[in-house]
């Protein structure tokens, strides 16, 4: 299914609905949402104990220096790590060299793909004796946690996926391919919600590396936008690495942006 929305719509559209809108996605538990002047913020409740994010999808106004500043000097009195997202189209044009005059430090850029759930949708075979499903239980949660540890660090699989659960469970669905429910978990994502906007994202997508190129991540994918089809979403965004990037384009998800983070970690700072 294609959209009648052109690139730079559905990129307005996303603009429009999420980012202005607020609606990123539902802040987890212990997560405040607020605005300092023109900048959006999120960090948690008791400092230190999850991540921090900030963006400024209305541009930083005529002082632009100050702005950052302001971020700097707040996330340096609380000892953390904050992330600035950035899109390839924030105002103003010299952002990122304002960022890392400041202190923060550029990362790896990702590409903002967006375009309609129904194309995500196709027939996938997986290996003999592997199946896709919804996850039903807190054990398939902790699971996922060891499939993120095996993969990424002992840093990743915390229980925060367990613990948005049980916060919202109307705002995301958890996907897992296995070959059973007593072993390991192959493939796992998950599909955050955006309520009253007409986009669902999808997020995680993480693979054993020997079970890479066996069609288990588009599996994934297209029981996630089974999913928010039922939900009654019409659009899908993806922040996607070289990785998911082309299988997604193939299925006819259009790049519309980039985007990058610029990191500024002030936990040995001084208060």
């Amino acid at each position: 299914m294609t959209s009648d929305l052109g690139d730079q719509q559905l990129l307005e559209e996303f603009h429009r609905q999420i980012r202005l809108g607020g609606r990123e996605d539902e802040p987890a538990p212990g997560i405040v949402q607020d605005t300092d002047e023109l900048v959006v913020r999120r960090y948690p409740e008791r400092p230190g104990t999850s991540y921090c994010m900030v963006e400024c999808p209305r541009g930083l106004g005529v002082d632009p220096g100050r702005a950052i500043a302001r971020q700097v000097d707040f996330f340096t009195a609380r000892r953390e790590r904050v992330e600035w997202k950035t899109y390839s189209y924030d105002e103003p044009g010299d952002l990122t060299g304002l960022l890392m005059s400041a202190g923060f430090v550029a990362e790896s850029p990702e590409t903002l793909l967006l375009g309609e759930v129904g194309g995500l949708i196709q027939d996938v075979d997986l290996p003999p004796g592997v199946r896709v499903r919804a996850v039903t239980s807190d054990a398939d949660l902790s699971r996922i946690d060891e499939l993120m540890k095996t993969i990424w660090g002992p840093d990743r699989g915390d229980g925060s996926l367990a613990r948005e659960m049980r916060a919202n469970p109307d705002a995301l669905d958890v996907v897992v391919v296995e070959e059973s429910a007593a072993g390991p978990v192959l493939s796992a994502g998950w599909l955050r919600y955006s309520a009253g906007t007409d986009f669902a994202s999808m997020w995680g997508g993480s693979t054993l590396p020997e079970w890479r190129r066996k069609g288990l991540y588009r599996a994934t994918v297209t029981h996630r936008a089974r999913l928010a089809r039922e939900q009654g979403y019409r659009f899908m965004r993806l922040d996607t690495s070289p990785d998911s990037r082309p299988i997604l384009v193939r299925l006819g998800l259009r790049a519309v942006a980039t985007t990058t983070p610029y990191t500024l970690d002030a936990r040995g700072e001084a208060v």
